[in-house]
């Protein structure tokens, strides 16, 4: 099992776009394909307070998780779901990811 931290710093600006992607089309698309979100959150304190997405996606395995994301990129949903959002420009600034393998400590 390993976790993909995802850290999306919106256009300023387009946040509640973002947000709306999200809810109207990604977190069902990420289901679809095999992706569980564990975790999604706005950052309330820190560098990216203002117009920051941060989620966690849990994955079988690092091969699940280019299988799932190949296979997301291209479900004709996700394309014009992504078109349509950005037709007055994109909406994401940065995209920060990282891929953690839980690790026994102590």
């Amino acid at each position: 099992m390993i976790y993909e931290l995802r850290e999306y710093t919106a256009v300023p600006g387009q946040l509640p776009a973002l947000i709306r992607r999200f809810n109207e089309h990604a977190l069902e698309l990420l289901a679809k394909h095999g992706m569980e979100v564990v975790f999604i959150s706005l950052t309330e304190f820190g560098a990216q307070t203002m117009g920051q997405v941060v989620y966690v996606l849990r994955h079988d395995s690092y091969d699940a998780l280019e299988r799932n994301w190949a296979a997301l990129l291209t479900d004709p949903r996700w394309v014009e779901a992504k078109r349509l959002s950005e037709v007055d420009g994109p909406l994401v600034a940065r995209l920060d990811r990282r891929i953690l393998t839980p690790t026994p400590f102590g």
